[in-house]
């Protein structure tokens, strides 16, 4: 339910971005903003979290995210300026990333690196579900009631969570693994992070591949409801469709591990990410959504390897810095949410080439840096 967070409160609202933009008086664009901005404080707040989880353990800190989240939800429901909205949402977010990042820590703490990336499957198939259920819930909220009950189903949520991690979920950090460090000495172990190649390489391949999804998420209100036409629940129904995707690679992940390295796996998932990627792109001049469909399929789901391997690479090179280093996978993973996800935003032209060219592009250069840092390594 933490790893859920971000899709709840990023995906149930998606079929409410037009009633939302008449609502705020904003035009085309207005509204994927505040999924935009959302990002951004996923980014910054892990950053934050990062050495706090390594200083004070993983439960205080994943508390005090949670009763952000709640609070700022609770302001949402309140407020209707579009202004202090984004900036909720911002804040929302700062909130919601704690059971992101805490989660991956927790993780490290109790497994090696072939059973982390098992475990990451396994989470990454929770993470899926609330995707595939989070938009058909919100077009069902969305026909009986507004927006604002949308947001009630998120601040429901937040609570619940907040009562299960109070009565269960214990301190996996002991006293004596954590790391009472000064700032001078946190900035040594991120930049130790950055220039360690075993880290920044599948750090920012699995950030920059990740990005094909948030481009999906963001371009898709506006391909599936503003120009073909579909309503609030077809909408979701189409959401659920691709992200079963992310869902059927994570558990064939899972089974692959058993024979494939990851380091295997993550390199023909990025083949297939890249060669779908570009298929969407095509597929838009045929003016098809089924044509469309498939190659989105193949594209959304190649992530499902190429999430939970590049993870499980990337935190297997952080040693003793595991808090720094989930918090610097999730800065670069949502950093480029953010950056993608604002160009798709500021990039609607009435077709769906913003998005694809954004999934085709963040596959390209994922691609890239992983198979040049192959070679280099090979050499």
């Amino acid at each position: 339910m933490l790893a859920a967070f971000a899709p709840i409160a990023t995906d149930m609202y998606l079929p409410a971005f037009p009633q939302m933009a008449v609502d705020f008086k904003v035009p085309e664009g207005g509204i994927e903003i505040t999924l935009s901005i959302f990002f951004l404080g996923l980014a910054i707040g892990q950053a934050i979290y990062g050495p706090l989880i390594d200083r004070f353990g993983r439960r205080r800190p994943l508390l005090v995210g949670i009763g952000l989240y709640v609070a700022t939800t609770v302001l949402c429901l309140l407020l209707t300026d579009i202004g202090i909205f984004v900036g909720l949402r911002f804040l929302q977010a700062v909130g919601g990333c704690a059971g992101i990042i805490i989660g991956r820590a927790i993780i490290r703490d109790l497994f090696d690196e072939r059973d982390s990336a098992r475990a990451f499957s396994s989470l990454l198939v929770v993470m899926t579900l609330a995707p595939i259920l989070a938009p058909i819930l919100g077009g069902l909220i969305l026909s009986f009631a507004g927006w604002k009950a949308i947001f009630g189903f998120i601040l429901a949520f937040g609570l619940g969570c907040a009562l299960l991690v109070w009565g269960f979920i214990p301190e996996t950090l002991a006293p004596e693994d954590r790391r009472k460090e000064s700032p001078v000495a946190i900035g040594r172990a991120w930049l130790s992070l950055v220039t360690d190649r075993a880290f920044i390489v599948p750090a920012m391949v699995g950030g920059l591949a990740q990005a094909c999804m948030f481009a999906f998420i963001t371009g898709s209100p506006a391909v599936f409801i503003n120009q073909h036409g579909a309503s609030a629940q077809s909408y979701g129904f189409l959401f659920a469709l691709i992200a079963c995707a992310l869902i059927v690679a994570a558990q064939a992940n899972r089974i692959a591990l058993r024979w494939k390295t990851p380091e295997s796996l993550l390199s023909a998932s990025l083949i297939l990410n890249l060669v779908a990627g570009v298929g969407t792109v095509l597929a838009v001049a045929t003016g098809s959504l089924p044509l469309l469909l498939i190659p989105l399929w193949f594209a959304i789901g190649a992530l499902g390897f190429i999430g939970a391997d590049a993870a499980a690479l990337a935190m297997a090179a952080c040693r003793r810095h595991a808090g720094s280093g989930s918090a610097l996978v999730g800065v670069l993973q949502f950093g480029c949410a953010f950056v993608v996800s604002s160009l798709v935003a500021a990039c609607q032209n009435g077709t769906a080439y913003p998005m694809t060219l954004a999934i085709a592009g963040c596959g390209l250069l994922a691609s890239i840096l992983w198979f040049l840092a192959s070679a280099r390594r090979a050499s």
